[in-house]
């Protein structure tokens, strides 16, 4: 018998590495159809009003432009779920950067000069971009989903009052943004009725099922492929108006449509992460223990998509405490929709509540990782539930060890090399373990070889690699002698890859599928296999949608060490650890690149990563990555991610949780904690830019 006890667990290289070294992996934008036009949106000058008039006479006199598309020649749409979606439908302009005209030409730079020649006439209307905790406008949101409205446990203003240690306290995170390498783009191709799309999304299945309907179209008349997607965090994880622009287009001229968004217009219109305020009180007794948490929060929503930031729905989940009440509360504005970015809620909250934890160590006069295990849980709070795994414990005191955190000195700004102050910090993190329904097939032919089927995408996870390797242990089989067919909306529906739930869910299925495959195999005894081969499928609906009696959670800690110059007001990571435990690692290549990846993100939102939204424009300053300032090479140190071996058997077949959003959720923490322990100064607002640290170092 073949050796696959490696299969699951194993440092597996991706598969698809080579092709996109190379070159021959394809993206959205890499589909060239014959006869293929080009197209470029043109976006609203004015934060709100309505468009009175479009002079598109320029733009058509331009050799090579095919049309221009506005409201009054666009095709109907069906009314989508999705209001972002309802693009050249009316007049109403309610947000600077919303889309109101589209030209289509035989080149991109015929589109391109196109666009820049269509003429617009507004009737603007007051609008207001700024984000206040204090407005009367400002509501709690109906809690739907279990994450949003406010939820209490006790009297928490009584334990507050009573308390014999306290803070009180308030953070802020402006927008920020999604920014993945490859932008939005699709091409759209309508033949015989039927519209096929490649397009760079999370998730293939929801863009068909939206497309079908907006074009009230059969689903099994619509094929979506995303085959290949440069990253997305979030921000292609259900459908954004080019692809429905694409498909429009398409349409109207009859003939394939490429579009892809500049990078300097996706923060109007693909989401973005709302802003937050949040104000955090703790209160403890003088041992520690936590006797009640408040945490409120305030973020913007467009005015035509509800959108909640759901900051504090980590806190309910997170320590022991006698009483507690978190609170969501959203301001309409005529700002652009926000939308899912890696980690969301979890990310802003949890820099809140940590670094919140932090200020409340220092108060009592203990060490921060000691205060956390004092108020560690097996329970998880607000429902009582016990925890399927929780080794926040273990992972705070390995992290301890690897951080040689027992030589640290707990004083403020007690170590110097010169000007830079130096200091660490640390912060615990957790994600929810969400799993969805999807369907699998998997097929074994003659020659022994083996094909899985199933429409997931890999966004840079290495999804196909892992999904080969649970679907080779179900099997039996040496791992190489299994393909792993994705990124199709014609293959078995799945769910789309979002909320950390991708290889759970998928591999569910696809392990299923195997599992059935090799029973049906070994039934043959021997029997060759007819020359079509033989299959198996599998559907996950009903039990991996299905209620747990059990809390799932992720869980880690993060380990910071700064340098702060205290003359330029620079702020140098030096190193940054994460310890995670995060059920079982089915590929220690790929985790440990997630790990690392959320790490850097986590970073840029700690040092680098913030926008503006300018209150005379509504518009967002910082539109493109020369504004907008993610982490580079030299902004990165050597980072370490390790994780606790967790058997849960809770949670699916391969024992797995998610890991590619919790190594954002505590990093900004640890290194905003990192700087208060250098400088003795409590910084509350991201990103910690150098004007701030030398603001608050000199005062």
């Amino acid at each position: 018998m073949p050796d696959t006890t490696s299969a699951l667990g194993s440092p597996a290289a991706r598969r698809e590495g080579p092709a996109k070294v190379t070159g021959a992996a394809r993206y959205a934008a890499e589909h060239t159809p014959e006869g293929c036009a080009y197209a470029w949106p043109v976006p609203a000058l004015v934060a709100r009003g309505e468009v009175t008039a479009v002079d598109d006479t320029a733009a058509l006199a331009v050799p090579g432009v095919v049309t221009v598309l506005t409201h009054r020649n666009a095709p109907r749409l069906a009314e989508p779920d999705d209001a972002t979606l309802a693009v050249l439908q009316d007049a109403r302009v309610p947000h600077r950067g919303w889309y109101i005209a589209l030209v289509v030409a035989d080149t991109l730079e015929t589109a391109r000069e196109g666009a820049a020649a269509v003429r617009v006439t507004y009737a603007e209307e007051p609008h207001d971009v700024t984000l206040s905790a204090d407005s009367s406008d400002a509501y709690v949101p109906e809690d739907s989903d279990g994450t949003s409205g406010e939820h209490t446990r006790g009297d928490a203003d009584a334990a507050y009052a009573r308390a014999s240690a306290r803070v009180d306290v308030t953070y802020r995170v402006p927008p920020l943004h999604n920014h993945p390498m490859e932008p939005h783009a699709a091409t759209a191709s309508w033949q015989d009725g039927r519209l096929t799309v490649h397009d760079s999304s999370q998730g293939a299945t929801t863009v068909r099922n939206v497309l079908a309907a907006l074009f009230e179209l059969p689903k099994d008349q619509v094929t979506v492929v995303s085959e290949h997607v440069g990253g997305g965090f979030g921000a292609k994880g259900t459908p954004r108006p080019h692809v429905v622009l694409a498909a429009m287009a398409s349409r109207e001229t009859g003939r394939p449509v490429k579009l892809v968004l500049p990078r300097g217009q996706l923060a109007a219109v693909v989401g973005h992460r709302s802003p937050t305020v949040q104000r955090v009180r703790l209160a403890a007794e003088a041992d520690g223990t936590l006797t009640s948490v408040i945490h409120e929060v305030t973020s913007h929503t467009s005015r035509i998509k509800e959108f909640v930031e759901t900051a504090a729905a980590a806190t309910r989940v997170m320590y022991a405490s006698q009483a507690a009440r978190t609170t969501h509360r959203v301001l309409p504005l005529d700002v652009p929709s926000p939308s899912w970015m890696r980690a969301p809620g979890e990310a802003p909250g949890m820099y809140a509540l940590e670094s919140a934890m932090d200020e409340l160590a220092e108060t009592l006069g203990i060490d921060p990782i000691e205060l956390r295990l004092r108020n560690d849980t097996q329970s998880e709070p607000d429902s009582s539930r016990p925890f399927s795994s929780r080794h926040l414990a273990e992972c705070l005191r390995e992290g301890a060890r690897r951080f040689d955190w027992a030589a640290r000195e707990p004083r403020p700004r007690s170590r110097a090399e010169g000007s830079v102050l130096i200091g660490s910090g640390v912060a615990a993190a957790t994600y929810p373990v969400i799993v969805a329904p999807s369907r699998a097939s998997a097929h074994a032919a003659p020659d022994g070889s083996y094909v899985v089927r199933i429409n997931a995408t890999d966004i840079g996870t290495g999804a196909r690699t892992v999904l080969a390797q649970v679907a080779a242990d179900a099997l039996g089989v040496p791992v190489d002698r299994v393909r792993t067919d994705i990124g199709n909306s014609d293959l078995p529906n799945a769910s789309l890859a979002g909320g950390s739930s991708g290889t759970a869910s998928w591999g569910w299925a696809v392990h299923d599928a195997c599992t059935r495959l090799a029973a049906d195999l070994a039934d043959r005894k021997g029997r060759p296999l007819p020359p079509e081969g033989i299959d198996a499928t599998a559907d996950t609906a009903g039990r991996a949608d299905a209620e747990s009696d059990f809390a799932r959670h992720s869980f880690g800690a993060h380990f910071a060490e700064v340098g702060v110059d205290t003359v330029t007001g620079e702020v140098r990571v030096r190193r940054l650890l994460g310890v995670y435990a995060a059920g079982r690692i089915l590929n220690s290549l790929t985790a440990r690149s997630q790990f690392i990846g959320g790490m850097t993100m986590g970073l840029g939102m700690a040092l680098t990563e913030g926008s503006t939204l300018d209150p005379a424009f509504g518009d967002f300053v910082e539109r493109d990555l020369a504004g907008y300032h993610v982490p580079a090479n030299a902004d990165v140190p050597a980072i370490e991610a390790h994780w606790i071996d967790e058997d849960d058997p809770h949670l699916n077949p391969m024992g797995s949780k998610g890991i590619g959003e919790i190594g954002i959720v505590g990093t900004a923490a640890a290194i905003g904690n990192a700087v208060h322990h250098a400088t003795g100064v409590r910084l509350r607002e991201l990103p910690l830019t150098p004007d701030r640290v030398l603001t608050g170092v000199l005062h």
